[in-house]
């Protein structure tokens, strides 16, 4: 996990420690980023060379292009600026693996990466190789220097490895075979059904929302958490768990996705246009619903909180349970304040836990807020600025975290956000109601 914790990116700099703290950390970022780049390496391993090509749809990428733009990222950000000498890998991938910083340069067009055949699985590992060892000789010379982007790239990358296993996910469920990415090692499934959701109040009020530096040496977040403002919360209770297959099947069942009423317009045509009768990676078949898991298809189980549903879904499920979904606000201040539940297994992991109470849980939940700045934000200058700002547009904010987030890149404070209209994220439902 990221033992070298927290702050922005863009503003991201590493809390000074000091000349007697120094012992403390010297050589610790060495052995995290060694670490990091071992874990992206270790989720790409059960794939082959055909696997790691693939690119199902636009907002998805190919295994060997998330390898490729992090080892990217890395060279181009901090070793070309940073390391006298340093002797660019292919002049050609910084055309090939820019993803969308418009201040380098031109790039390859997204929905276009797995046309590429070019470079292979092998030159990328080559590349990773390369740059790796750079990386390693500059932070043995400049540590405490670069130490503020090295750790902003290493979260960068923890990102891409949640991308990893949603983008491949999202692939083999376009296959007829069901391809299995690793073997089921979760324990049977159990017949006792979860708790009834148990209502937690909030204490209404002004109250502090965003990152707040802690104790840890190197703290970091990333820039679309600052700056920490008041944010007015109303009297509110929120479930202390997500939503559940099986609660999210009796919406089905009730005619849920053929109730107009119950959807926003664009949600309701969205429906139709695509049209949704489940989550995604749900089936019906004789014997009732089943799933498509990164472990292959299995039974839906009613007791795993409901994955891989829109936003608009999210809306449509919270008005027929006659309850809304929680700002982000609220939900940020219930984490702050409420019990996070129950220790999960750290991840990344290919596929959600069943549900037990708490705030901390194995999906994405989704709230009611458009991701937009916060008071008196700035987008840092020059091409590190474009990591968040200039997304802060036509999207929903989503907080928590999910299984295949990695050990140490969730806190509460965390702003994750797509399109109203995605769901192959692994993202859920968690209600709120007013009082």
């Amino acid at each position: 996990m990221l033992e070298l914790k927290e702050k922005p990116a863009g503003g991201n700099v590493a809390r000074d420690a000091g000349t007697g703290a120094e012992a403390e950390w010297r050589g610790r970022l060495d052995t995290l980023y060694a670490r990091v780049r071992g874990d992206t390496e270790a989720l790409a391993a059960p794939l082959s060379a055909e696997d790691q090509t693939v690119q199902s749809m636009p907002d998805a990428s190919p295994t060997k292009w998330h390898r490729a733009h992090t080892t990217w990222f890395f060279e181009t950000f901090i070793l070309k600026p940073n390391l006298p000498g340093y002797q660019v890998f292919d002049e050609d991938f910084g055309y090939v693996f820019n993803s969308y910083y418009e201040a380098v340069g031109p790039r390859h067009p997204r929905p276009s990466r797995g046309l590429l055949s070019r470079p292979g699985v092998a030159a990328v590992t080559d590349y990773r190789a390369h740059v790796d060892l750079a990386m390693h000789a500059l932070i043995k010379v400049r540590e405490r220097d670069v130490a503020d982007l090295v750790i902003m790239g290493l979260h960068h990358e923890q990102q891409h490895q949640e991308l990893l296993l949603t983008d491949i996910k999202h692939a083999f469920s376009l296959s007829p075979i069901d391809p299995v990415y690793c073997e089921h090692e979760r324990a049977p499934e159990t017949t006792t059904p979860v708790a009834p959701v148990n209502w937690q109040p909030l204490e209404a009020g002004i109250h502090e929302i965003g990152w707040r530096e802690g104790d840890e040496a190197f703290p970091f977040c990333f820039d679309n958490e600052l700056p920490r403002h008041e944010a007015l919360i109303r009297k509110v209770a929120i479930a202390d768990r997500p939503v559940s297959n099986g609660e999210f099947m009796a919406f089905i069942e009730d005619g849920g996705y053929r109730r107009h009423e119950l959807w926003l317009s664009e949600g309701w045509a969205t429906v139709n246009r695509l049209g949704w009768e489940a989550p995604a990676y749900w089936r019906r078949d004789e014997d009732g619903w089943s799933v498509f898991t990164l472990h292959g298809r299995k039974r839906v189980d009613p007791n795993e909180p409901v994955c891989h549903v829109s936003w608009f879904e999210a809306a449509a499920y919270a008005q027929w349970a006659g309850h809304r979904l929680p700002s982000e606000f609220e939900w940020e201040f219930a984490a702050a304040c409420l019990p996070a539940g129950d220790a999960l297994p750290d991840g990344p992991r290919p596929h959600p836990e069943r549900l037990r109470p708490g705030m901390r849980q194995d999906v994405w939940e989704w709230t009611m807020s458009p991701y937009s700045p916060y008071p008196g934000y700035r987008a840092q200058d020059g091409a590190i600025g474009e990591y968040n700002g200039k997304f802060m547009i036509n999207q929903m904010v989503l907080r928590g975290r999910s299984c295949a987030t990695p050990a140490g890149h969730d806190r509460i404070s965390y702003r994750n956000f797509f399109p109203t209209d995605a769901r192959w994220q692994f993202s859920g439902i968690r209600l709120a109601t007013d009082l």
